[in-house]
């Protein structure tokens, strides 16, 4: 599993296992997802992972980018929430800690079809909260590789400790060399400065005007979670959808397909 770490170059990320093995396919098109689960607590306030797990695999994603995920926590009902999804979707499961939480700990999961070749929690400036982003740096079944980067920043409404984080992540996403797909909770709107920022090194998977909202999943009015595709150049342009779901999370998913351009 990756362990936090200060701020280090990409090629010290650690090498890991791979994944199930996938059906060959050589046009480098493939299916990401974002969600912000809630530890797997609905908005009935129950816990059903089942539930969380069924919602996930109905995205048909090959790359999925969690975020409130728990591992071994109480409240939760002390299950290893990352392993247990990636069970039950046979899906590779990664872990990036928070902070220990209620006997376990806090924080976000990448769930993968193709194999995961490294992986990284790397440390972001604390928040009102501890984060990490996640990376994972996924083969592609043409064995082309690509940089998924999973995020969850701050969440107040003052964005000046979200804003370090951005621009420590971007410091670092300054130097990678390969295609990077961006994505997760970034808890602010298109037009902040926390979206602006990655304006010259990502294009966005734009979402349909009438239904572009994430937040709440009950009563959507907040535009905050996001799949970014970096540089513009590597990626064929792309859209998302999101998805409806009033009861696994309050949030709402988004799905893209994207597709990575030759070479």
């Amino acid at each position: 599993m990756p362990r936090p770490l200060s701020i280090l170059p990409l090629a010290l990320l650690v090498t890991l296992g791979t994944a199930a093995s996938v059906p060959a396919r050589q046009d480098n098109r493939f299916t990401v997802a974002t969600y912000n689960i809630r530890h797997g607590r609905g908005m009935d306030e129950a816990v059903n992972l089942k539930r969380t797990g069924d919602a996930i695999g109905a995205l048909g994603a090959d790359v999925v980018a969690l975020q409130e995920v728990d591992r071994n926590v109480e409240r939760s009902g002390r299950i290893d929430e990352p392993r247990v999804l990636g069970e039950q979707l046979n899906m590779k499961d990664e872990f990036g800690a928070f902070f220990p939480y209620q006997g376990g700990e806090y924080g976000m999961a990448l769930l993968s079809r193709f194999p995961i070749r490294r992986t990284e929690a790397l440390r972001l400036p604390d928040g009102n909260e501890p984060r990490v982003a996640l990376f994972a740096e996924i083969e592609l079944p043409s064995r082309r590789r690509v940089l998924v980067v999973n995020v969850h920043f701050d969440w107040v409404d003052n964005d000046t400790l979200r804003y370090a984080q951005v621009q420590a992540l971007a410091a670092v996403l300054d130097t990678v060399q390969l295609p990077t797909i961006l994505l997760g909770d970034f808890n602010d709107q298109p037009g902040s400065r926390t979206l602006s920022r990655w304006r010259e090194r990502f294009r966005a998977a734009e979402k349909p005007v009438g239904d572009r909202f994430t937040f709440s999943s009950t009563e959507p009015k907040y535009e905050i979670d996001h799949i970014l595709l970096g540089p513009p150049n590597a990626w064929e342009s792309a859209t998302a959808r999101v998805m409806t779901d009033p009861l696994t999370s309050d949030h709402r998913p988004v799905v893209a397909t994207v597709r990575l351009r030759g070479r």
